[in-house]
């Protein structure tokens, strides 16, 4: 119950985020200007951008289906597909996208799929995530700079500042990975000291110390897995970059469907990546506000002063709201087909107790 008031707060921010930020950016513009603006978009490029904000969802749901396929674990598709849309329907509503995995490995459970599979899946996804990102964002922090520069602006600080987030967040995610001994016993000594400055209450240390028990199990395991399935983990990261570029390439979309040219598919994908280093690890559900202005400042000198806002709406709406309600139809979707199941399990079982009783 207090996580659905959580869910249902943050749903509420994103969307007051979303209305202040319309009226800020179109604020000397009216109604029609903005539904004209938007007209003026190829709806066929816009059906494009459609398909590839799917296919970004889907190229999850594919990784996940071959990771469970190594644990003899025979998923179809479409079911990879729920998981892959209930994951980023939280992610999408949960500060820093922290409640997409726990969601997804509660249903591979409520299908059931082994803890220890799915617990797998979804770190070896969440790393080759990071990474993917970290490698893309550092590559084009270096070769591609000068347009970084000139397009960032006032905002390189939070650039730099995001690819250090997520450069620690993923080098630790590996350590853990890695090293789950080493860094449970960091771990560990951390919450010691904590709990010596009064931080952290002597119960709650307890309790971090047993998470911490059960974690270094779940890493121990993992460590060993990427250990000795090097190649797995290779394919899974050229899996995630065809992912990553289906996600960067809806911009360019958008940029077509207005026919402006002059701006190669190669530096919007870097403009695109410098959005996601700079918002993904910030504390926002939804990285509401701060994705839509750091799109207005960087590609405000690529759609033009006319187009710009436009641009980010229809890009925005592509990447984020078309992928939010489908995950939010889907989920209520997997939501009430367990709910039914689990009344179906409940009658079957006192069947079988009056059948029991009767015998």
């Amino acid at each position: 119950m207090k996580k659905t008031v959580i869910y249902a707060l943050n749903v509420l921010f994103i969307f007051l985020i979303g209305v202040l930020t319309f009226r800020l950016v179109f604020k000397d513009r009216a109604l029609g200007q903005i539904l004209d603006d938007l007209d003026k978009a190829n709806k066929l490029w816009l059906l494009g951008g459609a398909v590839l904000a799917v296919l970004f969802v889907a190229g999850e749901a594919v990784i996940i289906r071959y990771m469970l396929g190594l644990f003899k674990e025979r998923i179809p598709l479409r079911r990879c597909l729920k998981y892959s849309f209930v994951g980023f329907f939280f992610s999408y509503i949960t500060p820093s996208s922290s409640g997409g995995q726990p969601a997804q490995m509660y249903y591979m459970k409520k299908d059931g799929i082994g803890l220890g599979h799915s617990t797998l899946t979804m770190l070896v996804i969440t790393l080759t995530f990071k990474a993917v990102l970290v490698v893309f964002g550092g590559a084009f922090l270096i070769f591609r700079r000068e347009l970084v520069l000139e397009n960032t602006g006032d905002y390189f600080w939070l650039v730099v500042t995001g690819f250090m987030l997520n450069l620690i967040y993923t080098a630790g995610l590996a350590f853990l990975l890695l090293k789950p001994k080493a860094a449970c016993k960091l771990i560990n000594g951390t919450v010691r000291l904590l709990c010596r400055i009064g931080l952290i209450s002597p119960k709650k240390r307890q309790r971090l110390f047993h998470k911490v028990v059960r974690l270094e199990k779940t890493y121990r395991q993992g460590a060993e897995y990427v250990r000795t399935h090097l190649g797995t983990i290779a394919r899974v990261f050229g899996m995630t970059c065809v992912q990553r570029l289906f996600f960067f390439a809806v911009t360019w979309v958008v940029y077509q469907s207005y026919g402006l040219s002059g701006t190669s598919f190669l530096d919007i994908v870097v403009l695109q990546t410098m959005i996601a280093v700079s918002v993904e690890m910030l504390p926002l559900p939804g990285a509401a506000g701060i994705t839509e202005a750091c799109f207005m400042v960087m590609f405000g000198g690529i759609f033009g002063e006319a187009l710009v806002r436009p641009g980010m709406l229809l890009s925005r709406g592509l990447t984020f709201y078309v992928i939010l309600f489908l995950g939010a139809a889907v989920t209520l979707g997997a939501h009430i087909a367990a709910a039914k199941k689990q009344r179906a399990d409940k009658h079957e079982n006192k069947k079988s107790r009056r059948a029991d009783l009767a015998a």
